[in-house]
């Protein structure tokens, strides 16, 4: 064995494991790739600020963008997620009649509070399934959402005090006179009895959640106002229920403010918006048909530099001027342009549209759609597949969209409905035994169903019969395939057909569901 041989089994350790793979620093591929990543308070904290900023103006002038948290808005909250009280009969002790009824008081007197903007709204601007959407589009958009809770004297519309108030991502951060000087940032903070600040967020030294800091301006506000900020606790010190609620999506341990759901793909989205920008631009610039004169003579005897003449002025009468420089040629349909003296152009040819633009956009799209759980037919509303590859894009994304609307309930809807039923039981609206007494008896007066958007049917006959095949073998009950279809209630289903049947009977109609049922027996004998 040679001494240079064995001077690089010596000099160099035996590669294991992954570092001949992902973790290799000799791979050429490898080599360039340093990656260090740091607490979720330097990863995300630091870089939250630009991050809100960038999502925000994407969903503004991206449509891409724009379409995927609109289309989440619209698959998870739709027209509101309809609450439906679902008491625990058992620990309660309360029989099916009796259970069926304080859910049917409990459910018009929520609709009391929750139909009505100036009941519900701490600014009386929307109605609980709006700010439901607004919340949402919120979270999405900038991160993390905050619901602060207001009390306003009760009014003889509106027995109840409480209001919700959203808080943008922006107004919650770290008071400047805590901040430290350590940091390249601003977001981390100490008060005075030794609790950490991470972003407007105190927590103690276990490390939970005490607190939140509300500023009264935003970071970029024009504004005379001083800014001053307000100290929330998380929780009523003699209640235990929440002042503020923060809606957020956690992908870290010990992370305590959201991450925009664009995060993954700003730079595809932006990148995106530029290509199809320059591409409108160069067929814009390609559709107009413009001449170019060269002369001696001055051009200003002759008022035909300007592409403006067909938008109308301030005045309602003269048509405006686009540009007076006289470095500034405009272009337009039909238009006619003086050249000065030694003065030229040439222009290249653009060949719009580029080949491939289609294809391009659609790929670009497929990466950004797996990167944020919504398959491009979805993402870009363009269903040209198949039966199966459609139903599979519709399938998974329902998934992503059912998930986000479980932790939005959780976050958002239950919390601010367990608010309102305690004070509705502390006023005697409302009685629940045991309410107060009994963490247990609490829990099981609470239960609730909040009912979103169905799945969309691509052939409606198909999935119906399939729902009726699931319920006939067990593997669904009639309220899943009914939730799921329409989000309708069955039960209230079957006492509105029963009031139907009876006045068609009394028409002379018949019995729809029994004619039905002979139809298929029929179909069914047929078919043997």
């Amino acid at each position: 064995m040679s001494n240079k041989h064995i001077s690089r089994r010596s000099g160099r350790p035996q590669a294991k494991g992954y570092s001949e793979a992902g973790a290799s620093y000799y791979k050429r591929a490898l080599k360039a790739f340093t990656a260090q990543s740091g607490s979720p308070r330097e990863d995300i904290d630091w870089n939250n600020a630009t991050l809100r900023q960038r999502g925000r103006i994407l969903y503004i002038a991206s449509p891409v963008a724009a379409s995927a948290i609109k289309t989440n808005r619209t698959s998870i909250i739709g027209m509101g997620l309809q609450f439906r009280s679902r008491i625990d009969r058992d620990i309660l002790g309360l029989t099916p009649e009796a259970a069926k009824e304080w859910q049917r008081r409990t459910e018009a007197e929520f609709a009391l509070w929750a139909n009505h903007k100036q009941n519900c709204d701490a600014i009386g601007v929307n109605d609980f399934a709006g700010l439901q959407q607004l919340a949402l589009q919120s979270w999405l958009m900038s991160g993390d959402v905050f619901a602060l809770i207001k009390r306003y004297e009760p009014t003889k519309i509106s027995p109840y005090s409480l209001r919700v108030h959203l808080i943008e991502a922006d107004r919650v951060s770290t008071p400047t006179d805590n901040a430290t000087l350590i940091s390249p940032s601003i977001t981390d903070g100490k008060t005075k009895d030794g609790n950490r600040i991470f972003d407007g967020v105190e927590v103690d030294k276990e490390g939970m959640i005490v607190a939140y800091y509300v500023r009264n301006t935003y970071p970029y506000q024009l504004t005379t106002e001083k800014t001053e900020w307000v100290r929330v606790p998380a929780y009523g010190e003699l209640t235990g229920l929440p002042n503020i609620l923060h809606i957020m999506d956690s992908e870290r341990p010990d992370q305590y403010r959201g991450v925009t759901y664009l995060a993954p793909v700003i730079e595809e989205l932006l990148q995106l918006r530029r290509y199809t920008e320059s591409e409108l631009m160069a067929a814009l610039v390609q559709s107009f048909f413009t001449a170019w004169i060269k002369t001696n003579t001055d051009t200003t005897e002759i008022p035909v530099n300007e592409a403006g003449g067909d938008i109308v002025g301030l005045d309602g009468e003269e048509p405006a001027e686009v540009s007076t420089s006289d470095n500034e040629y405009e272009m337009g349909p039909g238009t006619v342009n003086h050249l000065g003296e030694n003065e030229d152009i040439v222009f290249g040819n653009p060949n719009i549209p580029t080949s491939g633009f289609k294809d391009f956009v659609e790929t670009i799209c497929e990466l950004i759609g797996a990167a944020l759980e919504i398959p491009k037919d979805i993402l870009l509303k363009n269903f040209n597949s198949s039966y199966s590859a459609s139903r599979g894009a519709l399938l998974h994304a329902w998934e992503a969209f059912k998930m986000r609307r479980q932790w939005f309930v959780n976050d958002f809807c239950q919390p601010i409905y367990e608010l309102w039923l305690t004070e509705a039981v502390a006023r005697g609206r409302i009685k629940a035994p045991g309410f107060f007494s009994d963490p247990l008896v609490r829990m099981a007066w609470c239960g609730a169903r909040w009912i979103g958007p169905a799945q969309g049917q691509l052939d409606p006959t198909k999935e119906a019969k399939a729902a009726i095949m699931y319920v006939d073998r067990g593997f669904k009950t009639h309220e899943e395939v009914t939730v799921e279809l329409n989000g309708g209630d069955w039960e209230e289903n079957l006492e509105q057909l029963a009031r139907e049947n009876e006045l068609l009977k009394k028409a002379g109609g018949g019995n729809y569901m029994a004619t039905l049922a002979d139809n298929d027996t029929e179909g069914s004998e047929t078919d043997a």
